[in-house]
């Protein structure tokens, strides 16, 4: 399989709903919920590509563009935009969909890179 088509089928996508515990004092969602899913989404697409052990080592620039209302939908996409020998990087998108409309904005971009570990802990190539 080429890096193309591995990287076409280890796009993740993963829904979740916005409910009251996950959002702060303005009824938004916390930015660090945000980048916690972020990373959850970014680690299944690159185990997905890879399918080794692989931490993170890295969250480059997340812009947060738009606030996240409660009560609405979010979508993560999570793509590997980047291959290295030993590392790899996965850009993730939020998007924002209504619940009762079929608005749909995006919201949040960043950018995580992760490490392929051997049993020591050591790095090991992801691509042979």
């Amino acid at each position: 399989m080429t890096i193309e088509q591995r990287i076409v089928q280890s796009e993740t996508r993963i829904f979740k709903a916005v409910f009251p515990n996950t959002t702060n004092h303005y009824d938004t969602l916390f930015g660090g919920t945000a980048m916690q899913l972020m990373d959850e989404v970014a680690f299944i697409a690159a185990t997905r590509f890879c399918r080794q052990k692989v931490v993170t080592v890295c969250s480059d620039r997340i812009d947060f563009k738009k606030p996240i209302p409660g009560g609405t939908i979010i979508e993560l996409v999570g793509k590997v935009c980047h291959v290295g020998n030993t590392s790899l990087r996965v850009s993730v998108e939020i998007f924002i969909e209504e619940m009762y409309s079929e608005e749909r904005d995006k919201a949040i971009h960043g950018e995580f890179t992760f490490v392929a570990l051997n049993e020591d802990k050591q790095p090991v190539r992801i691509v042979s």
